[in-house]
C-alpha cells in the first residue's frame, strides 16, 4: 500500500530526463448525480371542489378528464373531493341525451361509434363517449384500446372520449361512468354515449342509467331464436343489423327480418314505443341518418307522452338504491374487525369445520352487534 497517494500518481516520464514527453493529470471525478438536470417538480396538491367545478363549467377538458380521474380513483381523500364537485354539478346537468350501444365483440361498436358521432356533431353541439371496458379476471389489466378504432372522432374538438375499465367491479364502474356522466353533461356535452361489450352483465348496469338503448347485430349471429334467448332485446328501444354491403346485403336482410319476427313475441314496453329494426354499414357509412332520425323519433315520442321524465326519476331511484348496497358492502369489507373474523371463517369452511351458510351468519351476527 502506498503511503503517499499522490506519489502514486507520479509518472516517471515528467522526469526532466524525458523532455518532450508530458503526461496529464486526468480528470476529477464526476459527480454521481447530474448537476444540469433540473429537479422533478412535486406532484401538486388536490385542487379545491371550487375551482374543479369552475374549470368543468366553463367546459375545460384538462380539468373534467381530471375530475373523472378523481372519481375512478379508491383513494378516500380523492372519493371524498369527487363527492363534492358531483354535488355541485348536479344542477348543471340532465339535459344531454343519453344513449347506451351495445353489442356482441367484433360487432362493429367502435367504428359504429366513430360514424354515429360525426353524424351528431355536423349539426353542432358537442359529445362524450364513456366506454366500459372489461378487466382480465387474471391480470386485472386493461387494454382500453377503444379509442384507436374511433380515429376521426378522436381528434374532434367537440368529442370527448375517455374509456374505463371494469377492474374486476361492475357495480363500481357503474357508479363511476353515471358520475361522468353528470360531469359531461355540466360540462357543456348535450349527447353522451355509453359503449359497453355485450357479454356479460353489464347491459343492465348501463341500461339503467341512459334514454335510448341501441343494440348492434351482424348478420349470421344466430336465428331469431337465438336473439330471443339474449335477454338484452328485451331492454333494447332499437336494433340495428351492421356490415350490410358487398355480398353481406342478403343476409343482413334476411337478419332484419328475423329480428322483427323475434320482436313481435315480447311485451310491450312500458314506453308505449316499438323497438324497430334497421340495417346499416358502419364502414362505408351506409344508412347512419336512417339510424339517427330512428333515435330523434324515439325522443320526440317519449318526451311527447311524458315517459323521458319518468324514465330519468326512475333511474335515479334505482341509482340510490345502488348506492346504499355499494356503500354497505365497501362499509362492511374495510371493517378491521371483520377482516379478521373472514379469515378465520375461511380457513373453518375450507378445513369442512363449518358449513359456508354457518361460517357467514355468525360473521354477520358479528358485524350486526358491533353496529348496534
Amino acid at each position: 500500500m502506498v503511503d503517499n497517494p499522490r506519489k502514486a500518481m507520479d509518472h516517471p516520464e515528467n522526469d526532466e530526463k524525458y523532455t518532450g514527453l508530458t503526461v496529464n493529470g486526468g480528470v476529477a471525478q464526476p459527480p454521481i448525480v447530474n448537476p444540469y438536470l433540473s429537479r422533478r417538480p412535486r406532484r401538486k396538491p388536490l385542487p379545491a371542489a371550487s375551482e374543479l367545478v369552475e374549470g368543468i363549467l366553463k367546459g375545460d377538458v384538462t380539468t373534467l378528464s381530471r375530475t373523472v380521474t378523481l372519481v375512478e380513483s379508491l383513494a378516500p381523500d380523492h372519493y371524498a373531493l369527487a363527492q363534492e364537485v358531483i354535488e355541485k354539478c348536479l344542477p348543471h346537468s340532465g339535459r344531454s341525451r343519453r344513449i347506451g350501444i351495445t353489442g356482441v365483440p367484433g360487432a362493429g361498436k367502435s367504428t359504429s361509434i366513430d360514424v354515429f358521432g360525426l353524424h351528431v356533431l355536423k349539426d353542432g353541439g358537442k359529445l362524450a363517449v364513456l366506454a366500459i371496458d372489461p378487466s382480465s379476471e387474471r391480470t386485472k389489466g386493461s387494454i382500453l384500446g377503444d379509442k384507436t378504432r374511433m380515429e376521426k372522432l378522436s381528434i374532434h374538438p367537440g368529442a370527448f372520449i375517455r374509456p374505463s375499465p371494469s377492474a374486476g367491479s361492475l357495480g363500481g364502474v357503474a357508479r363511476k361512468t353515471r358520475e361522468t356522466i353528470v360531469l359531461c353533461e355540466a360540462a357543456g356535452y348535450n349527447n353522451i354515449f355509453v359503449e359497453t361489450v355485450g357479454v356479460g352483465q353489464s347491459e343492465t348496469a348501463v341500461h339503467s342509467m341512459v334514454d335510448f338503448f341501441l343494440l348492434i347485430q351482424i348478420a349470421g349471429a344466430g336465428d331469431e331464436l337465438q336473439g330471443i334467448k339474449r335477454g338484452i332485446m328485451e331492454m333494447a328501444d332499437g336494433i340495428v343489423i351492421n356490415k350490410a354491403d358487398g355480398d353481406n346485403i342478403g343476409p343482413a336482410q334476411l337478419a332484419q327480418a328475423q329480428y322483427r319476427s323475434a320482436l313481435h313475441l315480447f311485451p310491450p314496453t312500458a314506453s308505449g314505443w316499438s323497438p324497430e329494426v334497421l340495417t346499416y354499414s358502419g364502414y362505408y357509412e351506409l344508412g347512419i341518418p336512417e339510424v339517427w332520425d330512428m333515435i330523434d323519433r324515439y325522443f320526440a315520442f317519449v318526451k311527447e307522452n311524458g315517459y323521458f321524465e319518468i324514465k330519468r326519476q326512475e333511474q335515479a331511484r334505482w341509482w340510490m338504491y345502488e348506492t346504499i348496497d355499494e356503500q354497505l358492502r365497501k362499509h362492511f369489507y374495510d371493517n378491521e374487525s371483520i377482516k379478521a373474523l373472514l379469515e378465520n371463517a375461511e380457513a373453518d369452511v375450507l378445513a369442512n369445520r363449518r358449513s359456508s351458510f354457518a361460517a357467514a351468519a355468525s360473521v354477520l351476527d358479528h358485524y350486526f352487534d358491533k353496529s348496534k
